[in-house]
């Protein structure tokens, strides 16, 4: 049974519904043949060239941000303080630049390896909370920028996980204070059961 998600998924221009609706789907990774992966317990939208929080606002095109133009269903990493790698994925159609970031797994397979990387037991769940933590966890570096989420490197799974509005918290994103007003908006969402999260705060 196939369970991959297919390219035309990630072309959907909700980035909104698509953030909300990768929650409890499978984030895989295979590095140097090891697949590890993380049930995807939190995300964070980044809604394009009007979202003051994005690296593409004012229509801002760069080589580093020309990815999140093209058609959805590639990664955009980028190194977030000259520290952490952060995964973000491109979705929407051409010339519509959305993204959403990938913020905090649950260790879901290869748990022997996230505990190598991070150091960590898989049951403390600052092992892959923060989106700096997964992509340690997972082994995602600067290599995996720019990849089909739908290859053999990196990809999603359905496994069927589903959760009613009630069950998602939707909260202000973290860390952009100068996107000014668009930094209050309700755009990051976690699975409020889950204790692998970021940050747990009162939905607004």
């Amino acid at each position: 049974m196939n369970r991959k998600l297919k390219p035309s998924y990630y072309r959907n221009p909700d980035a909104e519904f698509l953030a909300k609706d990768l929650l409890g789907k499978v984030l895989y990774t295979k590095k140097e043949g090891n697949i590890t992966a993380g049930i995807i317990t939190e995300t964070e939208v980044y809604f394009g060239i009007d979202d003051k929080g994005s690296h593409v606002y004012g229509n801002r095109r760069t080589g580093r941000t020309e990815i999140i133009y093209g058609e959805g269903g590639f990664t955009y990493v980028y190194l977030c303080y000259g520290i952490h790698h952060l995964l973000n994925i491109v979705v929407s159609e051409i010339d519509d630049p959305k993204c959403v970031l990938i913020r905090s797994i649950e260790p879901f397979a290869g748990p022997e390896i996230i505990e190598q990387r991070r150091k960590i037991p898989v049951r403390n769940s600052a092992v892959s909370s923060g989106p700096g933590s997964l992509t340690k966890a997972l082994g995602i570096d600067g290599a995996f920028n720019k990849k089909d989420v739908t290859g053999d490197e990196i990809w999603i799974e359905d496994i069927g996980n589903r959760y009613a509005p009630e069950e998602i918290a939707a909260v202000p994103r973290i860390g952009i204070a100068y996107a000014e007003e668009h930094a209050l908006l309700p755009l990051r969402f976690y699975i409020k059961s889950n204790p692998y999260v970021s940050k747990k705060v009162k939905s607004v």
